[in-house]
């Protein structure tokens, strides 16, 4: 029967066109479908007669009453959503009161009867023809109705110190319910249609009901919902424990999800919704981990943390809606829930940060960019057409250029993270993690000023390339004269950087810097080689072409020893001779074969003198 994804999907198909209104719009239309087929409606200018209820039997037979029950019910409920959504939109300041407040809770009510009517149907599995899956999501969908119906009860209702938080207990009751069996259903299918039931509805108003019953945040919503869950419904508790054995027991506690350490201060995680959101991110970044060793695209790395990232910002998410809670409550920050927040949010904003910062890092390379390879070239799969293999081009500047200016703004948005870092509240008191970050952006600084000095490079500009690559050495370091973070529990790369990285990146560098130091060096003889040409002075010739002539003032012109850059010119060679008289003079033994060759000729003119004989003809002058 699947009652669950029926309703779910009414529900996304109408949301996705409009609200609840036209929702409620969709289901009177089918609805009039539904009953026109069954025989169940009221002729046009007919009087209106009630008509029977449906029965098990009828719903065995067709499935369409069931869908009439269903439409019913999901019909009573989209009205009472829209008139709540339509005074929202004109009073949102105003609390819904009067006649308003009775009609919404009196369309509520007649989806909840609608869905017990169900439930008491599908309960003689016999008649009906129903499976204990079938009950138990029908059971489920009258328990979230009841829930929502209470749920707009109290909300509306006494407000202030004269209300009792008793009154969320029966709210707390009935989604309590729902969440229990919907949850057995998501573990036993793995469906995540419930899963998002769960999420969508459920999980929140069990928190906002939670809050008004004036239960402590530290307290899940597994816990809220095994605490006020009906013990006495015996025939669902058997069937809920049917299908998960551990659906109504207490989880045992994980030490390492209930505390949260931040260089060497240890605070509790005083709300659940963190601490759900901190084992996702275990979870995520765990996989990645895995996926980081056996994967060798840059790409496909880099879509991989997108699932740590999510994770850290919903924990970072949750973080900040406690932190606004406590201070609508007037919370003090000397109270120890407070300053244990602080250092949660401390902590899970700087791992949400460094999870961004390796994501950059693993686009950038493997070696943070401290090398430049050649891009590889892709021949053409079809062979050329005189048959011979392709022949690999080098890359040309401008994909040179291109491919280092992503680099470059790679680095930007990594330096631009460490700085966010830095203005996260209680980041700047310590020094000597201040210091560590001050190290961390030196190194990338290095190595942004590196890869520019790469560009320059390929432009044939020695000059700018030197000055960028010695800032880059001075910045380096710095970087290895700061103090190293701890190394990473996982093998995906973050914000950490090793002392091993920062001295590779300080050798590379110097020897660099001596490399474009040479290349200076060499073009500033080239220009005064080019002007002591141009002057025409005596000394333009280098000193490897003057090594007959002893110098007449005692010293050597280091500066001028060979010509610089090389320029195209003749070299002196052994001479080739030609033997011409070979054309003219008879050597011995040349005239036997002069003879021989003349005999030949004689033959040859003989044959062609004799004279041709006719060929023969047929009739009518053709030839056979």
């Amino acid at each position: 029967m699947d009652i669950t994804k029926f309703v779910v999907d009414f529900r996304e198909s109408a949301f996705l066109l409009g609200d609840h209104n036209t929702y409620r719009q969709q289901l009177s239309r089918r609805l009039r479908i539904v009953r026109k087929k069954l025989g169940r409606a009221t002729a046009k200018n007919a009087k209106f007669a009630a008509k029977a209820p449906v029965t098990a039997e009828e719903i065995r037979t067709n499935v369409e009453f069931l869908h009439l029950l269903l439409l019913t019910s999901e019909r009573a409920w989209a009205h009472a959503m829209a008139m709540k959504a339509a005074h929202a939109e004109g009073n949102a300041d105003q609390n819904i009161t009067g006649s308003t407040r009775q009609h919404i809770i009196s369309r509520l009510r007649k989806a909840v009867n609608s869905a017990e009517d169900l439930v008491v149907l599908l309960s003689d599995r016999t008649a009906s023809g129903a499976t204990e899956t079938d009950v138990l999501e029908a059971k489920g969908y009258a328990y979230s109705l009841a829930g929502a119906k209470e749920f707009e009860t109290q909300a509306e209702g006494i407000k202030g110190g004269e209300a009792s938080p008793q009154r969320w207990a029966s709210c707390l009751t009935n989604y309590s319910a729902a969440r229990v069996i919907y949850n057995a259903l998501f573990k036993a299918s793995k469906r995540d249609l419930f899963k998002e039931v769960l999420a969508g509805t459920i999980d929140p108003s069990i928190r906002y009901a939670a809050y008004q019953h004036k239960i402590p945040r530290t307290v899940g919503v597994p816990a809220v919902s095994r605490k006020f869950f009906p013990q006495d419904d015996t025939e669902v508790v058997q069937a809920v424990e049917k299908l998960d054995p551990s659906a109504l027991k207490e989880e045992e506690s994980k030490p390492s999800g209930s505390t949260i350490t931040w260089r060497n201060r240890t605070a509790n995680i005083v709300d659940a919704a963190i601490g759900q959101a901190r084992v996702s991110v275990e979870t995520a970044s765990t996989q990645l981990s895995k996926f980081v060793t056996s994967s060798n695209s840059s790409k496909d790395k880099a879509n991989a943390y997108d699932d740590v990232l999510i994770a850290s910002q919903d924990a970072a998410d949750a973080t900040r809606r406690a932190i606004e809670e406590l201070e609508k409550e007037g919370v003090d920050e000397g109270d120890a829930r407070m300053q244990d927040l602080r250092v949660t949010s401390l902590a899970v904003n700087y791992d949400l940060i460094a999870w961004r910062i390796g994501r950059n890092r693993v686009l950038i390379g493997a070696d943070d960019g401290l090398t430049f390879p050649p891009n590889s070239s892709q021949k053409p799969w079809r062979p050329q057409k005189d048959g011979k293999d392709w022949v690999e081009r080098e890359e040309p500047t401008g994909r040179k250029l291109a491919r280092l200016r992503e680099r470059v703004a790679l680095y930007d948005a990594i330096l631009q993270s460490i700085d966010s870092i830095k203005e996260l509240r209680g980041a700047v008191r310590d020094a000597g993690f201040v210091a560590q970050l001050d190290g961390q952006r030196a190194y990338f600084q290095a190595l942004k000023c590196l890869n520019l000095s790469h560009s320059h490079a390929f432009v044939s500009a020695p000059r700018e390339a030197l000055a960028l690559c010695n800032r880059a050495l001075s910045l380096s370091a710095k970087a290895v004269s700061s103090r190293a973070a701890a190394s990473p529990s996982s093998n995906a790369p973050r914000l950490a950087v090793s002392e091993e990285q920062a001295g590779t990146l300080r050798q590379k560098l110097e020897n660099l810097n001596s490399h474009y130091r040479g290349v200076v060096a060499l073009l500033q003889l080239s220009s005064n080689s080019e002007t002591a040409a141009t002057a025409q002075l005596t000394s333009a010739a280098p000193v490897v072409e003057r090594l007959n002539e002893y110098p007449t003032s005692g010293t050597v012109d280091l500066k001028n020893l060979v010509t610089w850059p090389p320029i195209l010119k003749p070299v002196p060679v052994k001479p080739l001779f030609y033997d011409v008289a070979w054309n003219y003079i008879t050597y011995p033994g040349q005239a036997t074969q002069s003879r021989e060759v003349e005999a030949e000729k004689t033959q040859v003119d003989e044959k062609s003198t004799e004279p041709a004989q006719p060929a023969k003809r047929s009739w009518f002058g053709f030839g056979r």
